[in-house]
């Protein structure tokens, strides 16, 4: 008889990086991605702010808003029945008191039932993740490059080049495992220093851009199905072309309503 399937969690995800078993995380930001990211076996679902970028249009991160964050979070959940959901809180949702972050992460923890959030940065926003935690909140960190500091990075641009660099990112990680993190995704940094990192904390790294070392990997589900037409960073693998298929899809339907084609006998009621 097949063991039932464990719903995910904090403890379930240490317990696999113990094991040294990777994990699969992916973004998804409606019912139905989220219906097959989890039918399909994905551990971890990021309902991410890039939904402000992918989904809605936005030139960044920045623009998307707690109301919209909220309304994906809801779907997803809705979706997902295995999958730990974390929701990605949007620019200015956490950065401004204690205060303000545990009542944007009570949200959506309580309004949309997801299981955990995630915050960008470290040791500027270290009070503010412990705040969370201490009132019960699973927190993923995410530090690197982290996009809603784009104004003050000025590009997409790699860390960990440098040993200051490096010496900074393990110093943040290790912040963040203090203030009470689950897990910790490191984006965009020179191969090989993601492996640093796991030597000196003990929570499981997770990987966008940041090699093969990690204890997992995350990709924004439109980038690694080929349906953004966007820029897309180097590390990001597609697995599929959707685009292209969907384009000639439309394209088929189109004629076939212009031809008189569409419906047929086969898809009209008698």
């Amino acid at each position: 008889m097949q063991e039932k399937a464990k719903k995910i969690t904090p403890q379930i995800l240490k317990k696999l990086k113990e094991c040294g078993e990777k994990i699969a995380l992916l973004t998804a930001y409606d019912y139905p991605m989220a219906l097959i990211e989890d039918h399909a076996g994905v551990e971890v679902i990021l309902v991410g702010d890039s939904f402000g970028m992918v989904a809605l249009g936005y030139e960044s991160t920045l623009q998307v808003t707690m109301q919209e964050m909220l309304t994906a979070c809801k779907a997803v959940r809705r979706g997902a029945k295995m999958a730990m959901v974390i929701a990605d809180m949007p620019y200015m949702s956490y950065q401004p008191s204690n205060s303000l972050a545990i009542k944007n992460a009570g949200k959506f923890v309580g309004e949309a039932n997801v299981d955990g959030v995630k915050l960008e940065g470290a040791c500027p926003i270290v009070n503010r993740i412990k705040a969370i935690v201490d009132i019960g909140i699973p927190v993923m960190g995410h530090i690197g490059f982290t996009p809603q500091s784009l104004k003050k990075f000025g590009n997409y641009s790699v860390r960990g080049k440098s040993k200051k660099e490096i010496e900074k990112l393990i110093m943040d990680a290790k912040a963040l495992e203090d203030a009470g993190v689950f897990s910790i995704i490191i984006e965009c940094v020179v191969e090989g220093v993601a492996n640093k990192i796991k030597k000196e904390v003990g929570v499981p790294i997770y990987g966008i851009g940041a090699g093969n070392e990690c204890d997992g990997q995350i990709l924004v589900v439109h980038d690694m199905l080929g349906l953004f037409p966007g820029f897309l960073p180097k590390y990001v693998k597609k697995y599929a072309e959707l685009s292209g298929t969907i384009e000639e899809a439309v394209k088929k339907y189109i004629q076939e309503v212009k031809l008189g084609e569409f419906p047929d006998e086969e898809h009209s009621y008698h």
